[in-house]
């Protein structure tokens, strides 16, 4: 409930006394704000400024803000939410549409997706500023069957004979030409990279090819490759490597991957398979011509007129440069001088250079570019934005640290058996994610078999990835990405993958009994049915004496005579009638603030937004809880 009060000292709106020019003469007096109708809020804002926008002493929107339990200073920034809430604490309206000043706007005029965990949109609302842009390539496979060979055949070079020397130029990204079309290749180690970018909420890439060797089949880092490229929603090209050995057998590949679920259209299906031999340099023209085309029936296209966005594919500091990050801009067009914000730092454009080292002016859609001038060594997958200046940069990178701060606090983290449906809302019909790992693969079978007959109308059981041996840091990256949990059978998880799923908060169930596996998905899978929402009652405290505190605020000294006071939902009573309905604001003991108050103690409590209590009043407190449905079969 908003509330309108008077400063001691400072004064608001009409009264304000008028503001004289340079010559001693009196301006115009600003209107009200509040007769302006709703007010928009950029989304970080000083409280300096937020004062001067709401038209009162900052000491009113500092009271205010420590009223929340922010202790903020006059210079401090603080995002949209606070400020509104400070607003509408002083009796004015907000706007609700979401501020675009901390990020870059698309054409509509709507904040492009926060960069944590939205993908890059190409598309503008606008089509005659759209074009065609190259397609962004990431080449995968299982270790040795010549994905960086490929590559080096691809593009002409000796990367690889290179790197054996010890000095390796690598930009993270290289461009090839095919009939006058430029076609740009990531060149990661692999899949782990690929999904190290999407799990922080980069989508970098149009289309994945797959490197099979035709003498060895599918492996499983090859299976692991197209869960991960599934998983993102990717394109597959399978390009079918080595065909020109004597022992190479494509049609046993193709089975293999039938059997995967991959089914080529040769036989049928819709994903293209090219044969090819880096080595021999066959087939590579046609490598390329099956890229365009998957290309094309993507209609790829980006705005080069926009400031620019693009992702930043790796990043290091060099001694004589200072922090380096290539990057591949995707849409809009980044030029040496732009302001630019990549994940909580940002910097000047100082120099760009091209993938051969070249120094280059400007950088467009689809483009890899070496960029210097960051303040900071970024992340790969950080989300790059050019913004109009520095203040803009500084305040967006402000705020970012902000609410990461304010997320590491909360408790929030990727999915978890028990509060999965919090976070996963796909419609009608509700998923369950998970990557299965054990200890044979022919437990795989039986397990599979188990978890198919738990799926429902109502929630459905996704296996994203599953595979023999332990668990790995690759699974632990995949179930980041995805918001999945990772479920083992007879296995163990190796050391450095427990850090990481302890690092992101996936959550890692192992299990040595099938059916206490299947009884824990069973039991997931209701959980993720929206839950029914009812009241608990935490404690009953009474009033015995009334503090004020200032003019309107008031503590009520209170015995806790049944249960446990906290901070939440709470209701007065009195003479057996409920008078208010409000929350418990503060809770002290003495001097502390506390979280909760156990029976037959004494404490302070302040509501919101209630100050009519008298001695006598019962206070009591009251919080939802959500209790799981049955699933219909």
């Amino acid at each position: 409930m908003a509330r309108s009060r008077s400063g001691t000292r400072g004064r608001r709106g009409p009264r304000k006394p008028p503001r004289r020019d340079g010559q001693g003469q009196s301006q115009v007096q600003v209107a009200d704000p509040r007769e302006r109708g709703a007010l928009e809020l950029p989304a970080t804002i000083t409280v300096k400024e937020l004062a001067e926008l709401l038209a009162v002493n900052p000491a009113d929107v500092i009271r205010e803000l420590i009223k929340s339990g922010i202790f903020a200073t006059i210079n401090q920034l603080i995002d949209r939410d606070t400020a509104a809430l400070v607003a509408g604490e002083l009796g004015y309206e907000v706007d609700d549409t979401v501020a675009v000043s901390a990020g870059v706007a698309d054409a509509d005029g709507e904040e492009a997706p926060d960069e944590a965990t939205k993908e890059v949109l190409y598309e503008e609302d606008d089509p005659s500023l759209l074009e065609t842009r190259a397609p962004i390539v990431t080449v995968m496979g299982h270790v040795d069957h010549g994905k960086t060979s490929l590559l080096d055949a691809i593009r002409t070079t000796e990367v690889a004979a290179a790197e054996r020397g010890g000095i390796t130029q690598h930009i993270g990204a290289s461009e090839v030409t095919r009939d006058g079309r430029r076609i740009v290749f990531l060149d990661t180690p692999g899949h782990e990279a690929f999904t190290a970018m999407r799990a922080r909420g980069a989508r970098v890439t149009d289309i994945a090819v797959v490197v099979v060797a035709a003498d060895d089949g599918v492996m499983p880092q090859t299976l692991e490759a197209i869960h991960h490229a599934r998983a993102a929603k990717v394109p597959i090209i399978i390009a079918l490597n080595k065909i020109d050995k004597a022992d190479a057998n494509p049609d046993r590949v193709k089975t293999e991957l039938s059997e995967a679920n991959v089914i080529v259209e040769e036989y049928g299906g819709d994903t293209p398979l090219v044969p090819v031999s880096a080595k021999a340099r066959l087939g590579l023209d046609e490598l390329l011509d099956m890229v365009l085309l998957v290309a094309d029936l993507q209609e790829l296209k980006a705005n080069p007129k926009r400031p620019a966005i693009g992702t930043i594919v790796e990043a290091e500091l060099d001694k004589g440069r200072g922090p380096v990050a290539t990057a591949i801009v995707q849409t809009g067009t980044l030029r040496v001088g732009d302001v630019i914000v990549v994940g909580e730092t940002y910097g000047k454009v100082r120099a760009l250079e091209s993938s051969t080292g070249k120094r280059i002016t400007q950088a467009g859609p689809s483009t890899a570019a070496v960029v210097l001038g960051l303040s900071e060594v970024p992340e790969a997958g950080d989300i790059l934005r050019a913004v109009a200046d520095e203040k803009e940069a500084r305040a967006t990178v402000e705020s970012r640290k902000l609410a990461t701060a304010a997320k590491s606090g909360d408790g929030s983290g990727r999915a978890t058996l028990e509060d999965l449906y919090r976070q996963i809302q796909a419609g009608q019909a509700k998923e369950l994610r998970i990557i299965l790992k054990s200890d044979v693969a022919g437990s795989l079978g039986a397990i599979t078999h188990a978890l198919d007959q738990l799926s429902t109308e109502d929630v459905r059981l996704n296996v994203l990835h599953e595979g023999a041996g332990d668990i790995t840091d690759n699974d632990i990256m995949l179930a980041t990405a995805s918001d999945a949990i990772v479920v083992g059978f007879n296995t163990k998880i190796t050391d450095t993958a427990r850090r990481s799923a302890d690092a992101e908060g996936v959550d890692v169930r192992i299990y040595d009994i099938i059916y206490k596996l299947t009884d824990d998905i069973d039991a997931a899978l209701k959980g993720l049915l929206e839950p029914e929402i009812v009241e608990v009652i935490e404690g009953r405290a009474e009033v015995r004496q009334i503090f004020k505190v200032g003019k309107s605020t008031v503590i009520a000294g209170c015995f806790v005579t049944d249960g446990r006071i906290v901070r939440g939902g709470a209701r007065v009573w009195r003479g057996g009638k409920v008078v208010a309905t409000d929350r418990i604001e503060s809770l002290r003991r003495f001097r502390d603030d506390v979280r909760e108050v156990e029976r037959n103690f004494e404490c302070g409590i302040g509501l919101a937004n209630y100050h009519d209590l008298v001695e006598g009043d019962v206070i009591e407190c009251f919080s939802q809880k959500s209790v799981s449905r049955a699933v219909s079969n």
